[in-house]
């Protein structure tokens, strides 16, 4: 027989040409099996991307890559700043202040981070992306302005407009312990990153931070934004080592690497559980090839007795298992990728239909359900459960291969 006429065969006994609908229907079975297992894990794959994505990308673009400290407050940072950016994998350095504060409006009090930032800086131009033109300026010319996390807003019921409270305790870096500050600040805009910052972070021009923060003309430290995102720890030594001494530096590993590291170990067990999905997909593969074999051995029998050879058999066997993981892999990565895109819109109209988060910032580092599909994942995916389909053909291949057609014929005449 010629690859033509095995591939024949195969394509008969796969889909459903006339007759044989006992094997078509076994066939259709370990295709919807394989289906489905792909399309999950394409779906789940595509989320916990989405997560990884978002750790990086916005999560990591608002936390400082490094943050340097000194012991005293700092007044020559403008010096230690172009030190700092010299280093050839130093993006940028910019001053920031930061103190611990509550913001009280009639008689609602939340607690937050005041941070006080330069507007026009660009490491600070993530954390502004939500606000408008408006917001923007009334931000940078107004020195008693003040944005607040959306979560921070929602806790106290302010708006955009409002005027609250500010107070911070006596003593900070300074040492000094004297009396608590009030200050009335005006609320300039509501910053949403989506992100658990909005939960903890209220942002004021710099010079007011400072103030507030006893620091007068000095600052808390630089923020540091590097190239090198997983070589922060040897930047940070490498910076350390050339400013003087009585500073130190914290990086994003310290305050965010377990939770990178936990969504790159979910990663990696869901990948490994799924795959196991696919393989038991695969193994039905078997089974249905098997009773194919069993029910067409008078045919198999026929073709023996026409000339074709214990090879040719085990081919079209092969072939069909091949079949079965082609169109098994096509189907499921098609539906993988139509759901993944779907993910989001499905969980938010899930989210308004029972009127629930299933995502929160209070616990969770993003608000929504991020979704990044990669093709590598999707090429992965169906590689593998097109071998593990192969691999799954050689038995039932083999045993088909090894029938007697006598033994068969004069079963049948019988």
């Amino acid at each position: 027989m010629n690859w033509a006429e095995r591939c024949r065969v195969a394509l008969r006994y796969t889909f459903a040409f006339g007759q044989g609908h006992l094997s078509t229907f076994l066939s259709s079975l370990s295709m919807l099996g394989l289906v489905l297992a792909i399309a999950l894990l394409i779906v789940v794959l595509s989320v916990m991307n989405g997560f990884d994505r978002e750790m990086r990308e916005r999560i990591l673009s608002l936390v400082p890559h490094i943050t340097l400290y000194s012991h005293q407050p700092m007044l020559d940072w403008e010096a230690m700043r172009q030190q700092l950016v010299a280093h050839p994998e130093v993006e940028s350095v910019s001053p920031f202040t930061q103190f611990d504060a509550l913001f009280m409006r009639g008689a609602d009090i939340e607690t937050a981070r005041g941070i006080g930032i330069v507007a026009d800086d660009p490491a600070s131009e993530l954390m502004l992306a939500s606000l408008t033109t408006r917001q923007r300026d009334s931000f940078s010319n107004r020195e008693d302005a003040l944005l607040l996390g959306a979560g921070i807003a929602r806790n106290l019921g302010v708006k955009e407009g409002e005027t609250l409270t500010l107070i911070v305790p006596g003593g900070g870096l300074t040492g000094d312990t004297g009396a608590t500050r009030f200050e009335a600040l005006y609320l300039a805009g509501i910053v949403e990153t989506g992100t658990e910052l909005d939960q903890s972070v209220a942002l004021l021009p710099l010079s007011t931070a400072s103030r507030l923060a006893g620091l007068g003309p000095a600052v808390s430290g630089l923020r540091i934004s590097t190239t090198e995102l997983f070589g922060v720890s040897r930047i940070a030594w490498e910076l350390i080592n050339e400013i003087p001494v009585g500073h130190y530096t914290t990086n994003w590993m310290m305050t965010h690497g377990n939770l990178y590291a936990a969504i790159q170990l979910s990663r990696d067990l869901v990948t490994i559980l799924l795959l196991s999905i696919i393989a038991v997909a695969a193994f039905n593969v078997v089974s249905s090839l098997v009773l194919v074999v069993f029910d067409k051995q008078d045919n198999i029998a026929i073709l023996r007795t026409l000339g074709a050879s214990g090879g040719d058999i085990a081919w079209i066997f092969v072939l069909q298992g091949a079949m079965i993981g082609l169109v098994g892999a096509l189907a499921g990565s098609l539906l993988g990728a139509l759901l993944s895109q779907a993910v989001p819109v499905l969980v938010a109209g899930l989210e308004r239909l029972l009127d629930i988060r299933f995502l929160n910032t209070d616990v969770y580092p993003v608000s929504f359900v991020p979704v990044d599909l990669v093709m590598q994942d999707v090429l992965v995916v169906a590689g593998v459960a097109v071998v593990m389909c192969l691999l799954a053909a050689v038995y039932p291949a083999r045993r088909a291969a090894q029938l007697a057609p006598a033994a068969v014929l004069n079963q049948d005449r019988s």
